[in-house]
């Protein structure tokens, strides 16, 4: 007995051919829902990120801050303009020396 061929179609069929049709006929489903997506969920992403890094600037400011004001704190001297002026007037005209500089080179 001869041996004989079934006929099959070129390709087969499954079940997401529908949707494969769909997919054709509208390529904003395949192309431009994944890209929006990724741009959506990247801003939320990067504004995480970024409010992360600002925080934590914020909280290493805070830190040296309290430091500073501690440290200004202990050692601190009043202030005052009368006191301030008296000791600018006391120091004297004389604690200093004309010095005359060269001139530079092509100057009269």
């Amino acid at each position: 007995m001869p041996a004989t061929f079934q006929s099959k179609p070129y390709g087969k069929k499954s079940a997401l051919d529908p949707l494969a049709a769909k997919v054709k006929k509208r390529p904003f489903i395949l192309f431009g829902l994944p890209f929006i997506a990724i741009i959506v969920g990247g801003s939320f992403g990067l504004s995480q990120l970024t409010q992360t890094r600002y925080d934590h600037r914020d909280m290493r400011h805070r830190k040296v801050a309290k430091e500073e004001a501690l440290g200004m704190d202990q050692n601190r001297r009043k202030l005052s303009l009368q006191e301030e002026y008296w000791r600018l007037q006391a120091k004297t005209e004389e604690d200093w020396d004309q010095v005359r500089i060269d001139r530079p080179e092509g100057v009269e």
